[in-house]
């Protein structure tokens, strides 16, 4: 973890793995006791699952429009270039802000053969599983940020037939003055604006599964309840 550059002071692992490590021991240790503070966040966190799932969705039907649209173009005749590419981005940002929606909704698989061999089993695998997966998966947001500074800092543009105002670029970057301009230049897109899904994405899943750990620890019950589907 050599590449993990300070942050406030301490390496980055430390805020990212042993602060939350300890957040879940205190959480184990206080229990219930802490379930009054926690509640405040948890409903916060819950909308903004919501928020995600519903971000998701409209992506999804971002796809279908897309794919409408090249159908059309290609049954008139008319040039409607990147419309591939832009549905390709759509389906990445669908995958990615549906993951903790989902989680949180039960849709991903589990195995749980060995959990339902009895209480004690169920209990402690499924927070040393838990614990596992939220290590993993904010390893893997770490990383899925730095890749997006990185295709920032290198400039890196699309190959394909996918061209978007400069000033949409300008509005990613948060640059007002440029935004002002309006210009309607058309660039190639920059590859860190559609890698923005999987960064966000990814954040969202691993505090999705810190926060499911700490719902254990202080409830004793998993908040992870799969939809019955008739």
């Amino acid at each position: 973890m050599r590449d993990w550059s300070p942050l406030m002071g301490l390496p980055l692992w430390v805020w990212l793995f042993v602060l939350p490590s300890l957040i879940g021991i205190l959480c184990l240790i206080a229990g219930p006791r802490l379930e009054r503070i926690f509640r405040p966040f948890w409903r916060l966190l819950d909308g903004v699952y919501l928020a995600s799932g519903i971000v998701a969705g409209v992506f999804m039907i971002t796809i279908l429009v897309l794919i409408v649209i090249g159908m059309v173009a290609r049954w008139t005749s008319v040039a409607v270039p990147g419309t591939t590419e832009f549905a390709g981005y759509a389906m990445a940002a669908t995958s990615f802000f549906a993951l903790s929606h989902a989680l949180t909704r039960g849709a991903h698989i589990r195995v749980s053969i060995i959990l339902n061999a009895n209480d004690f089993l169920k209990r402690w695998l499924d927070v040393f599983a838990v614990f596992g997966a939220a290590v993993i998966a904010t390893y893997f947001a770490r990383y899925a940020v730095k890749a997006n500074f990185f295709s920032e800092m290198l400039n890196d543009r699309t190959q394909g037939q996918d061209q978007i105002p400069e000033w949409l670029v300008a509005l990613f970057k948060l640059d007002l003055a440029g935004v002002a301009e309006g210009s309607t230049t058309l660039v190639y897109t920059p590859v860190w604006i559609p890698q923005l899904a999987m960064s966000i994405g990814t954040v969202l899943l691993a505090i999705a599964l810190w926060d499911t750990l700490y719902r254990m620890l202080v409830t004793g019950v998993n908040p992870i309840v799969s939809e019955s589907v008739e």
